[in-house]
């Protein structure tokens, strides 16, 4: 029973990293980035892994040296996710990424060298088809824009930003996307709308350094929140101290609660009070963990009482409703039968399965309607 938004997004142009479309008509794409030592070839394709299979659509890597990028080699190999490499000064190291099929460089083409380095770099990305992700972060931005800005601000991080920007112009090089990260919620908000005015490609967005997984979550949420209201953004990384894949979780409950993009389930869940009937936190808490597999867009609602529990039912695709003496379990909006406390998260996680998979197969229903009609 999900919704689409009424945000108007705003245009950008698209590009590729790897499969993945961003930019453009593209769903907003959710990546994240792995904190294992990249030599570390076992530990990192695990990792990789893990942050795939959390929903993740495209993963980034650190590739500092010569070694990380013949162990990059190893590890592209091992997985089919598009991976980013995230590269700083060297433009020999963005060059044996390209060779060994990276799908985008985070590469600031203004800080590795002279125009015979930046041109080696882009046409090298221009052969293969690789885009190149501008990244300023407030925390990094150069000597001479501090000269000029007693301290980052909002308009430095663009300039400094446009700066780059400039570069790949000049070598007439449009398949990038660029970032304006700030750990100020207001400075990072000021700068993407700032810069979203002045350049038609994509914008990454983040909120860089935003804390461990309870602040920075809500530093992120507030922040991408007031941006993706805007319209403004085209792919997003939560930068969490925390478990990568922690930081897909949260991307992607950020565009669910925005109706922006689906995956996996919506739950609404009341925080309980002395009128439930079953114990809603344990219940959320199990459920939570039990169905982190499913990629089913769908709404489920779990309400303690029978005070607001049937109307949030009925806008629901599975709804739990505590009552006296049965929980009340409805099915795309209507009631369907009754059950006990007695083992009913068992049976809950059953019936949401069950419901899931029947919207999976009515989709592919509906898609395989679509490829015969186009073919008629």
């Amino acid at each position: 029973m999900q919704q689409a938004s009424p945000i108007v997004r705003r245009k950008s142009r698209k590009i590729f990293v790897g499969r993945v479309p961003v930019g453009g008509d593209a769903p907003i794409s959710v990546q994240s980035m792995t904190n294992t030592e990249t030599c570390d070839v076992e530990a990192t394709v695990a990792q990789v892994r893990a942050i795939q299979s959390a929903g993740a659509d495209i993963v980034r890597i650190s590739v500092p040296s010569m070694e990380a990028a013949e162990a990059f080699r190893r590890i592209r190999e091992q997985v089919d996710v598009p991976l980013v490499a995230d590269i700083h000064f060297d433009h020999k190291i963005a060059l044996k990424v390209a060779e060994y099929g990276v799908d985008c460089l985070r590469i600031n083409p203004g800080n590795i060298g002279n125009d015979q380095k930046v041109r080696a770099v882009i046409d090298s990305a221009r052969d293969r088809g690789i885009p190149i992700r501008i990244g300023v972060n407030a925390g990094s931005l150069g000597k001479e824009l501090l000269r000029k800005y007693p301290e980052p601000t909002a308009e430095a991080l663009v300039e400094s930003a446009l700066r780059h920007v400039d570069i790949l112009d000049r070598f007439n090089y449009p398949d990038f996307k660029v970032s304006v990260k700030a750990s100020d919620v207001f400075m990072a908000v000021d700068a993407y709308r700032l810069l979203a005015r002045q350049i038609e490609q994509p914008l990454h967005l983040g909120i860089t350094e935003a804390g461990g997984l309870r602040g920075g979550t809500v530093k992120s949420a507030v922040g991408l929140g007031m941006l993706l209201r805007d319209g403004i953004g085209d792919t997003l990384r939560i930068s969490l101290a925390a478990d990568p894949v922690e930081e897909v979780k949260v991307g992607f409950e950020i565009l669910k609660s925005l109706k922006l993009r689906s995956n996996g389930i919506n739950f609404i869940a009341c925080p309980s009070c002395s009128r439930q009937n079953f114990d809603v936190i344990g219940t959320m808490n199990a459920l939570e963990q039990r169905l982190e597999d499913i990629r089913t867009p769908m709404d489920v609602a779990v309400i303690g009482c029978i005070v607001n529990g049937p109307g949030e039912a009925r806008e629901a695709d599975v709804g739990l409703t505590g009552a006296s003496p049965n929980n009340l379990i409805y099915i795309n909006g209507e009631p369907d039968h009754k059950v006990s406390n007695r083992d009913f998260v068992d049976h809950l996680e059953a019936v949401i399965r069950e419901r899931a998979a029947a919207i999976e197969a009515r989709n592919s229903e509906q898609d395989e309607r679509l490829i015969a009609s186009s073919r008629a």
